[in-house]
Protein backbone atom coordinates (compact mmCIF):
# COMPACT_ATOMS: atom_id res chain seq x y z
CA UNK A 1 0.00 0.00 0.00
CA UNK A 2 1.44 3.36 -1.05
CA UNK A 3 2.00 6.05 1.56
CA UNK A 4 0.79 9.06 -0.45
CA UNK A 5 -2.90 7.95 -0.70
CA UNK A 6 -2.84 7.20 3.04
CA UNK A 7 -1.51 10.68 3.74
CA UNK A 8 -4.17 12.21 1.49
CA UNK A 9 -6.95 10.23 3.19
CA UNK A 10 -5.81 11.30 6.67
CA UNK A 11 -5.62 14.93 5.54
CA UNK A 12 -9.10 14.88 4.00
CA UNK A 13 -10.59 13.25 7.07
CA UNK A 14 -8.93 15.85 9.26
CA UNK A 15 -9.93 18.83 7.12
CA UNK A 16 -13.49 17.60 6.54
CA UNK A 17 -13.42 19.14 3.07
CA UNK A 18 -11.80 18.02 -0.19
CA UNK A 19 -10.90 21.52 -1.42
CA UNK A 20 -9.48 22.56 1.93
CA UNK A 21 -7.37 19.38 2.14
CA UNK A 22 -6.07 19.95 -1.41
CA UNK A 23 -4.98 23.47 -0.42
CA UNK A 24 -3.22 22.23 2.74
CA UNK A 25 -1.43 19.46 0.83
CA UNK A 26 -0.54 21.69 -2.09
CA UNK A 27 -2.02 19.36 -4.72
CA UNK A 28 -4.86 19.69 -7.17
CA UNK A 29 -8.30 18.40 -6.23
CA UNK A 30 -8.43 15.95 -9.20
CA UNK A 31 -5.16 14.35 -8.04
CA UNK A 32 -6.57 14.09 -4.51
CA UNK A 33 -9.76 12.45 -5.74
CA UNK A 34 -7.83 10.00 -7.93
CA UNK A 35 -5.58 8.96 -5.03
CA UNK A 36 -8.63 8.46 -2.81
CA UNK A 37 -10.36 6.26 -5.41
CA UNK A 38 -7.20 4.17 -5.73
CA UNK A 39 -7.04 3.69 -1.95
CA UNK A 40 -10.73 2.74 -1.73
CA UNK A 41 -10.25 0.21 -4.50
CA UNK A 42 -7.30 -1.28 -2.64
CA UNK A 43 -9.10 -1.65 0.70
CA UNK A 44 -12.35 -2.68 -1.01
CA UNK A 45 -14.64 -0.15 0.66
CA UNK A 46 -15.78 3.45 0.40
CA UNK A 47 -13.87 5.46 2.98
CA UNK A 48 -15.36 8.97 2.66
CA UNK A 49 -18.82 10.31 1.86
CA UNK A 50 -20.17 13.76 1.23
CA UNK A 51 -22.11 15.49 3.98
CA UNK A 52 -23.74 18.86 4.40
CA UNK A 53 -20.51 20.17 5.94
CA UNK A 54 -18.17 18.66 3.32
CA UNK A 55 -16.87 15.09 3.60
CA UNK A 56 -16.67 12.70 6.53
CA UNK A 57 -15.45 9.12 7.00
CA UNK A 58 -17.84 6.24 6.41
CA UNK A 59 -18.06 3.45 8.97
CA UNK A 60 -15.30 1.68 7.06
CA UNK A 61 -13.37 4.97 6.94
CA UNK A 62 -13.64 5.41 10.71
CA UNK A 63 -12.31 1.88 11.22
CA UNK A 64 -9.45 2.50 8.78
CA UNK A 65 -8.48 6.03 9.91
CA UNK A 66 -6.47 5.19 13.08
CA UNK A 67 -4.42 2.62 11.16
CA UNK A 68 -3.77 5.04 8.31
CA UNK A 69 -2.86 7.79 10.79
CA UNK A 70 -0.45 5.47 12.60
CA UNK A 71 1.17 4.38 9.31
CA UNK A 72 1.69 8.00 8.23
CA UNK A 73 3.06 8.95 11.66
CA UNK A 74 5.50 6.02 11.66
CA UNK A 75 6.66 6.79 8.13
CA UNK A 76 7.26 10.43 9.02
CA UNK A 77 9.17 9.40 12.15
CA UNK A 78 11.29 7.09 10.00
CA UNK A 79 11.98 9.89 7.54
CA UNK A 80 13.02 12.18 10.41
CA UNK A 81 15.37 9.48 11.72
CA UNK A 82 16.98 9.15 8.30
CA UNK A 83 17.40 12.92 8.04
CA UNK A 84 19.00 12.98 11.48
CA UNK A 85 21.46 10.25 10.49
CA UNK A 86 22.24 11.92 7.17
CA UNK A 87 22.66 15.23 9.00
CA UNK A 88 24.90 13.57 11.64
CA UNK A 89 22.48 14.46 14.43
CA UNK A 90 22.53 10.80 15.48
CA UNK A 91 24.11 7.51 14.51
CA UNK A 92 26.99 5.33 15.60
CA UNK A 93 30.58 4.63 14.63
CA UNK A 94 32.43 1.37 15.29
CA UNK A 95 36.18 1.82 15.03
CA UNK A 96 39.07 -0.55 15.66
CA UNK A 97 42.81 -0.17 15.92
CA UNK A 98 45.94 -1.29 17.70
CA UNK A 99 47.31 0.10 20.94
CA UNK A 100 48.95 3.11 19.28
CA UNK A 101 45.81 4.11 17.39
CA UNK A 102 43.33 3.67 20.25
CA UNK A 103 45.57 5.25 22.90
CA UNK A 104 47.27 8.11 21.07
CA UNK A 105 45.70 8.78 17.66
CA UNK A 106 41.95 8.34 18.09
CA UNK A 107 41.13 10.21 21.34
CA UNK A 108 41.70 13.71 19.95
CA UNK A 109 39.80 12.98 16.74
CA UNK A 110 36.87 11.38 18.57
CA UNK A 111 36.74 14.33 20.96
CA UNK A 112 36.65 16.87 18.11
CA UNK A 113 33.93 14.93 16.26
CA UNK A 114 31.85 14.58 19.42
CA UNK A 115 32.01 18.32 20.03
CA UNK A 116 30.72 18.99 16.52
CA UNK A 117 28.18 16.14 16.51
CA UNK A 118 27.20 15.28 20.12
CA UNK A 119 24.45 12.91 18.94
CA UNK A 120 26.96 10.41 17.55
CA UNK A 121 27.88 7.36 19.63
CA UNK A 122 31.24 5.56 19.44
CA UNK A 123 32.37 1.98 19.96
CA UNK A 124 36.17 1.58 19.93
CA UNK A 125 37.84 -1.84 19.91
CA UNK A 126 41.56 -2.40 20.54
CA UNK A 127 42.98 -5.38 18.66
CA UNK A 128 45.83 -6.38 16.37
CA UNK A 129 45.81 -5.32 12.72
CA UNK A 130 44.75 -8.73 11.37
CA UNK A 131 41.84 -8.93 13.83
CA UNK A 132 40.76 -5.36 13.04
CA UNK A 133 40.86 -6.04 9.29
CA UNK A 134 38.77 -9.18 9.79
CA UNK A 135 36.20 -7.30 11.88
CA UNK A 136 35.90 -4.58 9.22
CA UNK A 137 35.42 -7.23 6.52
CA UNK A 138 32.72 -9.00 8.54
CA UNK A 139 30.87 -5.75 9.20
CA UNK A 140 31.52 -5.74 12.96
CA UNK A 141 33.50 -2.51 12.57
CA UNK A 142 32.93 0.44 10.23
CA UNK A 143 36.55 1.60 10.11
CA UNK A 144 39.90 0.27 11.21
CA UNK A 145 43.40 1.68 11.64
CA UNK A 146 45.94 -1.00 10.75
CA UNK A 147 49.61 -1.47 9.98
CA UNK A 148 50.42 -1.95 6.30
CA UNK A 149 50.55 -4.34 4.56
CA UNK A 150 47.20 -5.83 5.56
CA UNK A 151 47.85 -9.52 6.16
CA UNK A 152 44.40 -11.01 5.60
CA UNK A 153 43.19 -13.50 2.94
CA UNK A 154 40.47 -11.06 1.84
CA UNK A 155 42.58 -7.90 2.00
CA UNK A 156 41.62 -7.02 -1.59
CA UNK A 157 38.05 -6.42 -0.34
CA UNK A 158 39.29 -3.50 1.77
CA UNK A 159 39.78 0.12 0.77
CA UNK A 160 43.12 1.21 2.24
CA UNK A 161 43.81 4.91 2.76
CA UNK A 162 47.35 5.75 3.99
CA UNK A 163 47.15 7.68 7.24
CA UNK A 164 50.54 8.32 8.85
CA UNK A 165 54.10 6.99 9.08
CA UNK A 166 54.98 5.80 12.57
CA UNK A 167 58.40 5.09 14.02
CA UNK A 168 59.15 2.53 16.72
CA UNK A 169 61.77 3.73 19.18
CA UNK A 170 63.80 1.98 21.84
CA UNK A 171 63.17 2.96 25.46
CA UNK A 172 65.48 1.98 28.31
CA UNK A 173 65.40 2.18 32.14
CA UNK A 174 66.57 5.45 33.71
CA UNK A 175 69.94 4.10 34.87
CA UNK A 176 70.61 1.92 31.84
CA UNK A 177 73.95 2.19 30.03
CA UNK A 178 72.14 3.57 26.95
CA UNK A 179 70.10 6.14 28.92
CA UNK A 180 70.56 9.61 27.48
CA UNK A 181 71.62 8.37 24.05
CA UNK A 182 69.72 9.34 20.90
CA UNK A 183 70.29 6.16 18.89
CA UNK A 184 71.30 2.50 19.11
CA UNK A 185 72.64 -0.34 17.01
CA UNK A 186 71.10 -3.80 17.04
CA UNK A 187 74.35 -5.21 18.39
CA UNK A 188 73.77 -3.04 21.50
CA UNK A 189 70.81 -5.29 22.35
CA UNK A 190 72.74 -8.56 22.34
CA UNK A 191 72.07 -10.14 25.75
CA UNK A 192 69.58 -7.42 26.76
CA UNK A 193 66.21 -8.42 28.26
CA UNK A 194 63.40 -7.12 26.04
CA UNK A 195 59.84 -6.28 27.06
CA UNK A 196 58.01 -6.76 23.76
CA UNK A 197 54.64 -6.62 22.11
CA UNK A 198 52.84 -9.94 21.69
CA UNK A 199 54.23 -12.31 19.08
CA UNK A 200 52.26 -12.23 15.86
CA UNK A 201 51.33 -8.56 16.07
CA UNK A 202 52.28 -6.21 13.25
CA UNK A 203 54.56 -4.16 15.52
CA UNK A 204 56.40 -7.26 16.70
CA UNK A 205 56.88 -8.36 13.08
CA UNK A 206 58.57 -5.04 12.23
CA UNK A 207 60.95 -5.34 15.20
CA UNK A 208 61.78 -9.05 14.79
CA UNK A 209 62.38 -8.69 11.05
CA UNK A 210 64.79 -5.76 11.51
CA UNK A 211 66.67 -7.47 14.35
CA UNK A 212 66.90 -10.69 12.36
CA UNK A 213 68.25 -8.86 9.32
CA UNK A 214 71.01 -7.44 11.55
CA UNK A 215 71.81 -10.92 12.85
CA UNK A 216 70.57 -10.27 16.39
CA UNK A 217 68.21 -12.62 18.25
CA UNK A 218 66.26 -10.62 20.82
CA UNK A 219 65.92 -12.05 24.33
CA UNK A 220 62.21 -11.44 25.00
CA UNK A 221 61.42 -11.84 28.71
CA UNK A 222 57.87 -10.45 28.65
CA UNK A 223 55.11 -9.95 26.05
CA UNK A 224 52.37 -7.34 26.47
CA UNK A 225 49.63 -5.67 24.41
CA UNK A 226 49.53 -2.34 26.22
CA UNK A 227 52.02 0.41 25.37
CA UNK A 228 51.66 1.94 28.82
CA UNK A 229 52.36 -1.44 30.41
CA UNK A 230 55.53 -1.79 28.35
CA UNK A 231 56.65 1.70 29.44
CA UNK A 232 55.99 0.89 33.10
CA UNK A 233 57.86 -2.44 32.90
CA UNK A 234 60.84 -0.73 31.27
CA UNK A 235 60.77 2.02 33.93
CA UNK A 236 60.80 -0.72 36.59
CA UNK A 237 64.02 -2.13 35.12
CA UNK A 238 62.56 -5.35 33.68
CA UNK A 239 64.27 -4.71 30.35
CA UNK A 240 64.33 -2.45 27.31
CA UNK A 241 61.38 -2.09 24.96
CA UNK A 242 60.04 -0.59 21.76
CA UNK A 243 57.06 1.77 21.53
CA UNK A 244 55.57 4.15 19.01
CA UNK A 245 56.92 7.68 18.76
CA UNK A 246 53.37 8.83 19.49
CA UNK A 247 53.72 7.40 22.99
CA UNK A 248 56.80 9.52 23.71
CA UNK A 249 57.56 13.16 24.35
CA UNK A 250 59.77 15.26 22.11
CA UNK A 251 63.29 13.88 21.94
CA UNK A 252 62.43 10.71 23.87
CA UNK A 253 63.37 7.25 22.66
CA UNK A 254 66.35 5.97 20.70
CA UNK A 255 66.24 5.66 16.92
CA UNK A 256 68.00 2.84 15.11
CA UNK A 257 71.25 3.88 13.37
CA UNK A 258 70.91 1.00 10.89
CA UNK A 259 67.59 2.21 9.56
CA UNK A 260 64.53 3.66 11.24
CA UNK A 261 61.93 1.16 12.42
CA UNK A 262 59.06 2.59 10.39
CA UNK A 263 55.60 1.32 9.65
CA UNK A 264 52.74 2.77 7.67
CA UNK A 265 49.33 3.09 9.30
CA UNK A 266 46.22 3.17 7.13
CA UNK A 267 42.47 3.54 7.48
CA UNK A 268 40.57 0.54 6.14
CA UNK A 269 36.90 0.00 5.33
CA UNK A 270 34.92 -2.44 3.24
CA UNK A 271 35.05 -1.93 -0.51
CA UNK A 272 31.45 -3.09 -0.94
CA UNK A 273 28.62 -0.75 0.00
CA UNK A 274 28.42 2.97 0.55
CA UNK A 275 29.82 4.13 3.92
CA UNK A 276 27.39 6.07 6.09
CA UNK A 277 27.69 9.87 6.32
CA UNK A 278 29.14 9.47 9.83
CA UNK A 279 31.82 7.07 8.59
CA UNK A 280 32.71 9.35 5.67
CA UNK A 281 32.93 12.37 7.95
CA UNK A 282 35.10 10.57 10.54
CA UNK A 283 37.47 9.29 7.86
CA UNK A 284 37.87 12.83 6.50
CA UNK A 285 38.63 14.12 10.01
CA UNK A 286 41.25 11.41 10.55
CA UNK A 287 42.97 12.32 7.30
CA UNK A 288 42.78 16.03 8.09
CA UNK A 289 44.46 15.52 11.46
CA UNK A 290 47.05 13.22 9.88
CA UNK A 291 47.97 15.83 7.26
CA UNK A 292 48.23 18.50 9.96
CA UNK A 293 50.25 16.18 12.17
CA UNK A 294 49.24 14.83 15.56
CA UNK A 295 50.27 17.24 18.30
CA UNK A 296 52.20 14.58 20.21
CA UNK A 297 54.25 13.68 17.16
CA UNK A 298 57.80 15.05 17.59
Amino acid sequence: MELTPLRYFVAIAGAGHLTRAARVLGVGQPALSAALRKLEAEVGARLLERSRRGVEPTEAGRAFLPHATDAVRRAEAGARAVREVMGLQRGSLRIGGGATATTYLLPGVVSAVRRAHPGLRFYVREAGSAAVAGAVLSGELDLGIVTLPVLHPEADELVRVPLVQDELRLIVPLRHAMAGRRSFRWQDLAGESVVAFEAGTAVREVIDRAAGAAGVALSVVMELRSIESIKQMVAAGIGVGFVSRFALGEGEGLTCKQGRLSRGLAVVRRRRGEPSPAVQMFERELLRVARRGWEKAP
